[in-house]
């Protein structure tokens, strides 16, 4: 059975992942989303990531400060440090993780294969590649954490490929964010 591709993101009301500045203070989960996130990662075997999300990520493998934030923290470092890792940069040397493989372009029929491959759910993560995916036909769900908050500008989460999407599932939370589950497949245009 292959797995699912789905573009997870958390991000603001009006679809920024960072504001102008870069900055996403603003979306850090609490210990409840967290352990929302970390029973929806568990299903999750297998990351793409871009050279700058991959960076920021290691520090779930190469900082004990990570890990040692929360119960919920260090189990979402056990989740990450076990999972594969595919990492698609032109201008990274080397990955610095277990279980990653660096790619220097993306190519959507090796995609493809890994999926086809894959025994459980892959994510793929930040805008610019996740929007590769999109275009290629690939993603199969985007799961969204919404903060409430309007940033005004930054760095958009959402994919410049017209899809129509279907809900599958919400999850409100005490802080106020809100999970969404979306189906992509057929849907796209």
């Amino acid at each position: 059975m292959a797995g699912r591709l789905i573009y997870s993101v958390i991000g603001s009301l009006d679809g920024y992942l960072a504001d102008t500045e870069g900055r996403f203070d603003w979306a850090v989960p609490d210990e409840e989303v967290l352990a929302h996130v970390n029973d929806v990662e568990r299903g999750v075997g297998t990351y793409l990531y871009g050279r700058r999300i991959y960076e920021l990520m290691t520090a779930w493998e190469d900082d004990p400060a990570a890990a040692a934030q929360s119960e919920q923290s260090a189990a979402f470092a056990d989740i990450w440090t076990r999972a594969e890792k595919h990492v698609y940069s032109t201008t990274l040397r080397e990955v610095t993780t277990e279980r990653t493989t660096l790619h220097r372009r993306f190519d959507p029929d090796e995609v493809r294969g890994i999926k086809e491959a894959a025994p459980s759910d892959l994510h793929v993560s930040g805008p610019t590649l996740a929007q590769h995916a999109f275009a290629a036909g690939l993603v199969d769900e985007i799961q969204v954490v919404v903060v409430p908050v309007v940033v005004g500008g930054g760095l958009s989460y959402h994919p410049a490929t017209p899809t129509t999407l279907t809900l599958l599932d919400t999850r409100r939370f005490g802080n106020g964010m809100v999970w969404l589950r979306y189906d992509v497949r057929g849907g796209q245009r």
